[in-house]
């Protein structure tokens, strides 16, 4: 398979709010993780941070530019790969142990992470049968009801284990925006990974249904709208909580 340099892994693109979209365009759609930039007054957030395959404070400036505070949504692999990056990183308390001490196992990389999820290789020395996220010990440990605070802008964290147990999602209130990682997207949504729990992501939904939202800035696939939001809660909650 074709490589690419690593001038070319990353796509960047202002979505509106002060919220900026990167994303690794030569992974499949299914696997691509969202990257979230916000950018606050007093410091700027980056909610996830792809494979890490390459450097996102390399090549990409915009997060360099002022403080920020990596936030992690769970600890999959495709959304904790640069968090070892940067200064601050951002953890739910149930999954700081993982965030400190990746493996190849607990971070899903196997059995996920194979050549057959790019369109185009990483840059050498890229290999994906030794591919491994580097540990990123936590710097601040949140529970349900912390705020991200960036000055002008105070998000929420909003606790949503099911897909992981310490999966989290961040709402600000002011703008209606919902930073879902991993527990809602619009498209195939993943309810069985080796610690993803049914009753805990039912509960979840369930929190989440009512909630005021505007736009959604999810784990995976393109952005939604606050009906979307409120169709696809109730259509998962139609089928699985039976």
């Amino acid at each position: 398979m074709e490589r690419v340099g690593a001038d070319e892994w990353y796509k960047v693109e202002r979505v509106g709010d002060d919220v900026t979209y990167i994303c690794e365009p030569h992974i499949l759609e299914f696997y691509r993780c969202n990257i979230w930039h916000v950018r606050g007054r007093d410091q700027d957030m980056l909610v996830d941070s792809g494979m890490g395959v390459v450097s996102l404070r390399e090549h990409v400036p915009l997060v360099t530019e002022r403080a920020l505070e990596a936030v992690a949504s769970h600890t999959h692999f495709d959304h904790i790969g640069c968090h070892h990056e940067f200064d601050k990183r951002t953890v739910h308390r149930c999954e700081c142990d993982l965030l400190a001490h990746p493996t190849r196992k607990n971070t899903l990389a196997d059995p996920y992470a194979t050549d057959e999820i790019f369109t185009c290789l990483p840059p050498e020395p890229y290999v994906s049968s030794t591919y491994a996220v580097k540990g990123a010990p936590a710097t601040r440990v949140v529970d349900d009801g912390d705020v991200i605070d960036l000055g002008d802008r105070h998000f929420e964290v909003i606790h949503t284990p099911g897909h992981s147990p310490g999966g989290i999602a961040l709402w600000e209130k002011a703008s209606g925006i919902l930073f879902s990682g991993d527990i809602l997207y619009d498209g195939p949504l993943i309810e069985d990974t080796y610690h993803s729990d049914m009753g805990d992501y039912i509960a979840s939904m369930k929190r989440l249904v009512d909630l005021p939202v505007r736009i959604v800035h999810g784990g995976h696939f393109p952005s939604f709208a606050g009906e979307r939001y409120r169709q696809l809660i109730q259509d998962w909650l139609t089928t699985h909580d039976a």
